[in-house]
């Protein structure tokens, strides 16, 4: 008896844990539109060969344009949701 009520006990703490614990890094839910391409749900960095770049913020996210490819060099513009711009920069990055 005393082992079945150390196993629920055990189930039990571990259950609330799992329903306490903060959910990790996502990607943003919604559509990002760099240059009119559409990509759904993204996550992680884009790049872009058309300048000026446009980019329509449909999800959750903010997106930041980066000067560079590879999500690197100075940070143009910051594009929260709902929002859209046409930024100089060659790549997007969003979580």
């Amino acid at each position: 008896m005393r082992r079945i009520s150390t196993v629920l006990g055990t189930l039990a703490a571990a259950s609330l844990l799992a329903l306490t614990v903060p959910v990790s890094a996502h990607a943003a839910e919604g559509v990002l539109l760099i240059n009119n391409v559409a990509h759904e749900d993204p996550s992680g960095c884009y790049d872009s060969d058309h300048l000026p770049m446009s980019v329509a913020n449909n999800t959750d996210g903010v997106a930041t344009v980066f000067s560079e490819a590879g999500c690197t060099g100075q940070v143009t513009a910051i594009v929260h949701p709902g929002e859209s711009a046409a930024p100089a920069g060659n790549s997007v990055h969003i979580d």
